[in-house]
C-alpha cells in the first residue's frame, strides 16, 4: 500500500449494511458524508491507532453516520431520505421552548466537556463514536530520559558551593 492512499475507501454497501437507516440515501450522498467525516472527525490514515487495532473501518463509518444524520434530508417521519425536508438548522441543546406560537431557543455551551464532545453528542452515532474512541483518548506521557554526565545544574551554577 502506498503511503498517500487512505486505508479505508468508502463502500456504500458496507455502510448501509452497518447502518441500514441510511439505505434511502444515494451512494453519492454517502460518499460526500464520508469525505466530510474523514476530513474533519477521524483520520483515515495508517498512523491512526485504530488502524493497528483493526477498528478504523468501524470508526470511519460511525463518523460518516454522524455527519449524515446531522446533514441529510429527512422524510415525513424524520428518517434519512435522498430528498425531503432540509436538516434542522438548530445547533446545540434546547435551552427553552414554548408550545403556544412555538418558540424554541438553543444554546451551544459545552460546559465541562469539549466542543468536540458536545458536537458528537448531537446524534446516537456520535455518542457511539465517543465511546468507541475512549481507549485512544487516554494520554500517557513518557518523558524521554535525560542523562547528564558530570553536568552542572543551571539553578545552582556559581553559587559558591
Amino acid at each position: 500500500m502506498n503511503g498517500s492512499s487512505p486505508p479505508i475507501t468508502f463502500s456504500y454497501q458496507t455502510w448501509v449494511a452497518m447502518f441500514p437507516i441510511f439505505s434511502a440515501l444515494t451512494p453519492e450522498q454517502g460518499q460526500a458524508y464520508f469525505s466530510r467525516a474523514t476530513g474533519a472527525i477521524v483520520a483515515n490514515s495508517c498512523s491512526n491507532p485504530a488502524f493497528a487495532d483493526g477498528n478504523l473501518s468501524y470508526l470511519v463509518y460511525l463518523a460518516t453516520s454522524h455527519v449524515a444524520w446531522l446533514n441529510c434530508p429527512k422524510d415525513a417521519n424524520g428518517n434519512p431520505a435522498a430528498t425531503g425536508t432540509a436538516p434542522s438548522p438548530l445547533v446545540g441543546r434546547i435551552s427553552s421552548a414554548q408550545e403556544g406560537s412555538v418558540n424554541v431557543q438553543t444554546e451551544w455551551n459545552a460546559g465541562d466537556q469539549t466542543q468536540f464532545d458536545a458536537y458528537m453528542q448531537q446524534s446516537p452515532y456520535g455518542v457511539e463514536y465517543l465511546s468507541a474512541i475512549a481507549p485512544y483518548r487516554t494520554g500517557r506521557y513518557l518523558a524521554r530520559p535525560t542523562i547528564v554526565i558530570n553536568g552542572i545544574f543551571p539553578g545552582i551554577w556559581n553559587r559558591g558551593w
